[in-house]
């Protein structure tokens, strides 16, 4: 079993209870929600067990830390010690603690190489998605699938369905096929905006007049929410990210039915209709 995959169970087990709650809500963050929301892709999963590698490693030197605290405080008080020790080194225990620290970041460097390689190196994929931050919503284009494209506005309250979470769900949603890697190709028209969708394991910025590139591979369906991450103005509370992960027949369909409906149409954005959302 990978390494990651043992960390992830002892994160699991340790927050066995709000793990339960996250997996019957789906990809977004619950109230009092304990850990990471559950990995849909092979690299949160990868995240998840890197982060509980951490915090195994912040715990033990805790621990650590507090019981030499412990130990000087009742072996070096005054009543033990009238007449202090004027011994200023010794040489044994600062090569201790100068290697020890140095093989922790080791332990940690390790595993964080690979995977900021594993995340950054894109593979081969079957289709690419570009996603354009706009001041304040996303731009979507499929330019391996007749190249449409449609702009994705969160839903004000009034128009949430049942089931659907305030300030995450959109009016349209970004559509993609299951076990299936995506490249995900990401920029901006005005300033910088980050698209993060945590279940995903994604936080990429998107900066004007740059292209970024991410990719991803969703192992189970489902819709999956995300936000802006980066301060990108008055509205950035309010530009979400929602994926629609389907079976690849059903994404098939979909896509026969958007070339028709998001056929590609210049037109002015709608600030008033922002406005509305946003209140």
């Amino acid at each position: 079993m990978k390494w990651w995959k043992w960390t992830a169970l002892a994160g699991s087990v340790a927050s066995l209870a709000g793990t339960a709650r996250a997996e019957q809500h789906g990809g977004q963050p619950l109230p009092w929600q304990m850990n990471l929301q559950d990995a849909a892709t092979a690299i949160m999963e990868q995240v998840i067990g890197f982060h509980n590698l951490l915090l195994i490693i912040i715990i033990l030197i805790c621990i650590f830390v507090f019981a030499l605290i412990g130990y000087v405080l009742y072996r070096f008080r005054e009543n033990r010690n009238p007449v202090p020790s004027r011994r200023s080194h010794h040489t044994l225990l600062e090569v201790i603690w100068t290697a020890v620290p140095v093989l922790i970041l080791v332990i940690i460097a390790v595993p964080s190489f690979k995977l900021l390689y594993y995340m950054d190196v894109v593979p081969e994929t079957e289709f690419r998605i570009k996603a354009i931050g706009n001041q304040w919503y996303w731009t979507y284009e499929y330019p391996d699938f007749g190249n449409f494209t449609f702009d994705a506005f969160m839903k004000a309250d009034e128009d949430l369905e049942e089931g659907e979470p305030r300030l995450l769900a959109t009016d349209n949603q970004v559509v993609v096929p299951v076990d299936t890697k995506i490249r995900l190709q990401v920029t901006a028209s005005d300033v910088i905006h980050s698209w993060a969708v945590p279940a995903f394991g994604i936080k990429i910025d998107a900066i004007p007049g740059r292209l970024n590139e991410a990719w991803f591979e969703a192992k189970e369906t489902g819709v999956f929410y995300g936000q802006c991450s980066e301060l990108c103005g008055r509205l950035h509370g309010f530009m979400p990210i929602a994926v629609k992960v389907v079976g690849k027949e059903e994404f098939a369909a979909w896509v026969e039915k958007a070339k028709q409906e998001f056929a590609k149409a210049d037109g002015p954005v709608n600030v008033a209709e922002l406005d509305r959302v946003a209140q």
